[in-house]
């Protein structure tokens, strides 16, 4: 089948109207007297004129774009996915081998290479049986076809209702639609684009899929007992469907194989050898959706994705009426490779089976944007009562169909780094940094005044004077807390959202004091491209989860291929991400993620929040970022990660560099065995020697009132 869409509403609703002034009980005894009888008297003067009438309505029917699968690759062209809202795949007449055809014509139109798109007696008969109120079929297969595009052409439910109305007004619309397809399609073609219109139950739209579904074999495998237990199925899908209804679906099966014998197209002994046998389904599940892909979660986000970015159309509707068509090949940027390490990661390390404790990774190209990987440890499902499964992406923001994000810790200190850098300050910016202080005189970004703050370092951290290198290494919070102080408030949250940092629940970044230790809920997608900018030396790309989108097959005239271009920008100097890149190399090098190294250059940084709700790890090589995070699917406000057991290992409290960081490392370690093993740049000479010690802060930057410390 060729050709544009349906007209829509206006268009189906016109050719409602055109039935209902064709359309009575006495128009269809006058057309089929036209028909037949047009020499008998006054009868045939007035059929003559109902005729004229009927052949002058329009009967040029817009055959509709058949609805297919939008099938999903990874990166290297290889199937992830496949989603439709009508699962089909359109095939050539011989493709469909010969029992399939032959089956269908013996029960529903044995005449079909024989007539022009009607059949009299049918018509007949149907017209009659309905007229007495028991509505019944005897419409030809190009009639059937006629009915089968108007439905497939509906955008609305109430197009949908139009087009099915069993009623002699739509009865007349049909025959004149079909014998206008007859005029301009062979019989061949016609034949063709019944069967891969047609609904077969269970999901499945066209022969092709239907074979597949309740026999795993492709229409041309067909036997004809399998073939006439699909065509008997089109004429009442959900009654004789096989799978819910064995008994009556067998019964029909063989009532289309004795009309395979009636017809000639098999012997009575061949018949009855397969009337003899079961049904003999071997049925494939339902696909058509991102449950049943591999890689459920990142399905999801592609799809999410494609319904908002402009590649496929101006307006949301434009793209969603074209994904629902269908036809098109998505490359995304998933590499298989790095999935199956994230995902044996997190599985490893906080196994989902009987625990509501998750673990979720993103994996982002630094210099593209590009989504290599997005793996958590619970399972795609909806299962409530199953804490080990869920059916959100813990990995995205809430729009793309994640939740609320969770709270960073300590690796929103690189944003505080940044911001210092570009400030001016260098690494051997100083400051005493006891157990634990009060901090006053922020101001946020309207100007107002901040209330006293009062910060105390973690468990993890060592008190004492500090530069930005041992702050680094050791997560002192205090010193972050005046080093946000001397750099403002206000510049460090702003260098946030530079770097592309946005909280997951769409609310603007909050921006008050505690600002640099992480108290804001944002997705670990964000926060791994955040650190990809690091990587990229200050350019920051957007995630990218789709490389090109292919329309159409090679051999079409609508073949087309649209690349998909990544949305990249120059946020941040070279040099102050250089600089960054040489600070958050020290948590690995003997800091809060020793012992966390892959072999390579690496730079990261560990967080953990308050009361130990949420760990996290945020780290990258010059080719890969990735972004960790642990918690409770329950809440870990309610729920924290302090004296818990996961997998098989108790923790007193988990940390960034305890459960999080190796997650990382293991992901790493592989997914980047395949990349340049390059380097960073050297340190920015500007920001002073690189391995400097801390020097005691003079505090003239407080103002006399800005700092109080204790130990």
């Amino acid at each position: 089948m060729t050709g544009a869409g349906g007209k829509g509403t206006g268009a189906l609703r016109r050719r409602h109207d055109l039935a209902r002034l064709a359309g009575t009980a006495a128009l269809a005894g006058l057309l089929v007297a036209a028909l037949v009888l047009p020499w008998v008297g006054v009868l045939g003067l007035m059929g003559r004129d109902t005729a004229r009438a009927f052949m002058a309505m329009p009967d040029e029917l817009e055959m509709p774009h058949l609805s297919q699968r939008v099938l999903l690759t990874d990166v290297d062209g290889e199937r992830i996915a496949e989603v439709a809202e009508r699962e089909r795949e359109v095939v050539a007449l011989d493709r469909m081998g010969t029992w399939a055809p032959a089956a269908l014509m013996a029960i529903e139109d044995a005449r079909f290479y024989e007539h022009n798109g009607f059949d009299l007696q049918g018509f007949v008969r149907a017209a009659v049986r309905t007229l007495q109120g028991d509505t019944q079929g005897g419409s030809t297969i190009t009639q059937q076809f006629v009915k089968n595009a108007l439905i497939e052409s509906a955008v609305t439910d109430e197009e949908v209702a139009l087009a099915q109305e069993r009623t002699l007004s739509r009865k007349v619309v049909e025959l004149r639609y079909a014998l206008g397809v007859e005029e301009r399609m062979t019989k061949d073609e016609i034949l063709e684009g019944y069967l891969n219109l047609a609904y077969f139950g269970a999901g499945a739209h066209g022969i092709e899929v239907a074979a597949q579904r309740y026999f795993s074999v492709p229409a041309a495998e067909l036997d004809p007992g399998q073939a006439a237990l699909l065509a008997g199925l089109v004429r009442a899908p959900s009654y004789y469907d096989p799978l819910s209804n064995p008994e009556a679906a067998r019964a029909r099966r063989d009532l289309v194989l004795d009309r395979m014998v009636a017809v000639g197209e098999l012997s009575e002994a061949e018949a009855a050898r397969y009337a003899g046998e079961d049904l003999r389904l071997e049925p494939t599940p339902r696909g058509g959706s991102c449950y049943s892909s591999d890689h459920p979660f990142f399905c999801d986000y592609v799809i999410r994705w494609l319904s908002r970015t402009d590649v496929l159309g101006e307006t949301e509707e434009e793209r969603l009426q074209l994904m629902r068509h269908g036809g098109l090949t998505v490359r995304t940027t998933l590499d298989s490779g790095m999935q199956a390490a994230a995902k044996a990661a997190v599985d490893d390390r906080v196994p989902s089976e009987g625990s509501a404790k998750f673990a979720v990774q993103a994996l982002v190209e630094p210099g593209t944007g590009e989504v290599r990987a997005m793996a958590q440890n619970l399972r795609y499902g909806f299962d409530e009562s199953d804490p080990g499964t869920t059916s959100i992406n813990l990995a995205v923001d809430r729009i793309d169909g994640g939740g609320n994000g969770y709270q960073a810790g300590s690796t929103f200190k690189a944003f505080t780094l940044a911001a210092a850098l570009d400030a001016g300050l260098g690494y051997g910016t100083s400051f005493s940094s006891p157990k634990e202080l009060e901090v006053k005189g922020l101001t946020n970004c309207d100007g107002g005044r901040m209330a006293p703050w009062e910060v105390r370092n973690a468990g993890e951290s060592s008190a004492g004077s500090h530069n930005m290198l041992s702050g680094t290494r050791g997560s002192v919070n205090t010193y972050f807390a005046q080093l946000q102080r001397k750099v403002g408030l206000c510049e460090t949250a702003r260098m946030a959202e530079r770097l592309g940092v946005h909280r997951a629940d769409g609310a603007p970044l909050g921006v008050w004091s505690s600002f640099t230790l992480g108290d804001q809920e944002v997705s670990p997608l964000t926060m791994a491209a955040a650190y990809a900018t690091f990587a990229a030396r200050g350019v920051h790309c957007e995630p990218l989860p789709v490389r090109s989108i292919t329309a159409g097959r090679p051999e079409s005239k609508s073949y087309r291929e649209i690349p998909v271009e990544s949305d990249c920008e120059q946020v941040i100097d070279q040099q102050v991400a250089d600089g960054v890149n040489h600070l958050l190399q020290e948590p690995l090098n003997g800091g809060t993620a020793a012992g966390l190294g892959i072999g390579r250059a690496a730079a990261g940084k560990t967080g953990t929040t308050d009361s130990a709700a949420y760990a996290w790890f945020a780290g990258y090589t010059p080719g890969l970022a990735g972004a960790v995070a642990v918690g409770d699917i329950r809440g870990g406000e309610s729920h924290p990660l302090e004296g818990v057991t996961i997998g098989g290992r108790y923790y007193g409290i988990v940390y960034g560099g305890t459960l999080p960081g190796p997650i990382w490392s293991d992901t790493m370690s592989r997914a980047t065995a395949s990349l340049p093993a390059n380097g960073f740049a050297s340190s920015p000479k500007v920001f002073g020697n690189p391995d400097a010690e801390p020097e005691e802060d003079d505090g003239d930057d407080d103002g006399g009132d800005g700092i109080q410390a204790e130990e």
